[in-house]
């Protein structure tokens, strides 16, 4: 029997999103769909249960949240500790955006508030770096992004593949075969467009665009196949 593509659920997305597009491993499921021929299995890091041994996956995906890295909880901690065992046991693991700070977090970087501001909608992101995750898209590709957090401080050994004009480290190859990204791979136009819109507020106290973020909302395409990539490659 064939092991298993495990979604570490971190979070939920918003609620008009939730009922359009289902859970984030609904949407991650969705994206794996015909890329890799292989079952997905859920678990919720936020209930606190012992997670199996990593090396009964094929691969490991940490969704996103609305939850910070920085507060420091009970499960993001344990979190934390079991994707050090999965990089030890050299599991093939892909942090999304959340996911993405909790790896980098674990490894020994550091995660705080984006000097640089808020980063939201459809976003153009420059490859310094070539990556098999990359192998679908070209530089510079669009991907759909919502972070207040970020990675400001990289672990040791960890290899940056792209950046924003807002985010220095905005895709990562922590190790052999760990990466992270600060945008949301398995979000399309309409998902960040309902973001951009629940936030529309917010955005324009902090000096930002809405209607012009709006406007630019697609479905980042070349983003979405990062994570296809990562599927193509588990065996």
């Amino acid at each position: 029997m064939p092991r298993p593509i495990a979604i570490l659920i971190a979070g939920d997305p918003i609620e008009s999103v939730k009922a359009s597009r289902g859970s984030f491993a609904d949407m991650i499921r969705k994206v794996g769909a015909g890329q890799v021929p292989l079952p997905f299995v859920d678990f919720d890091m936020r209930e606190g249960g012992e997670l199996p041994d990593p090396r009964d996956f094929a691969g490991v995906v940490v969704t996103g949240s609305a939850s910070s890295v920085t507060d420091r909880e009970a499960w993001v901690l344990a979190g934390e500790a079991y994707l050090r065992r999965v990089v030890e046991a050299e599991v093939p693991v892909f942090g999304i955006c959340f996911g993405h700070q909790m790896l980098g977090q674990a490894l020994g970087g550091l995660v705080e508030r984006n000097p640089f501001g808020r980063e939201i909608g459809t976003v153009e992101f420059r490859i310094i770096a070539d990556d098999p995750i990359f192998a679908a898209a070209s530089a510079p590709f669009l991907a759909n992004a919502t972070h207040v957090d970020s990675i400001t401080m990289l672990p040791p050994g960890a290899q940056v593949l792209a950046t924003t004009d807002l985010e220095p480290n905005a895709a990562v190859r922590f190790s052999e075969l760990a990466w992270g990204v600060q945008f949301h791979p398995e979000m399309d136009g309409d998902a960040v467009r309902a973001y951009v819109e629940a936030r529309h507020a917010t955005l324009a106290r902090e000096g930002l665009d809405p209607e012009s973020l709006l406007k630019r909302a697609q479905d980042g395409v070349a983003g979405t196949s990062t994570l296809g990539c990562f599927f193509k490659a588990l065996r």
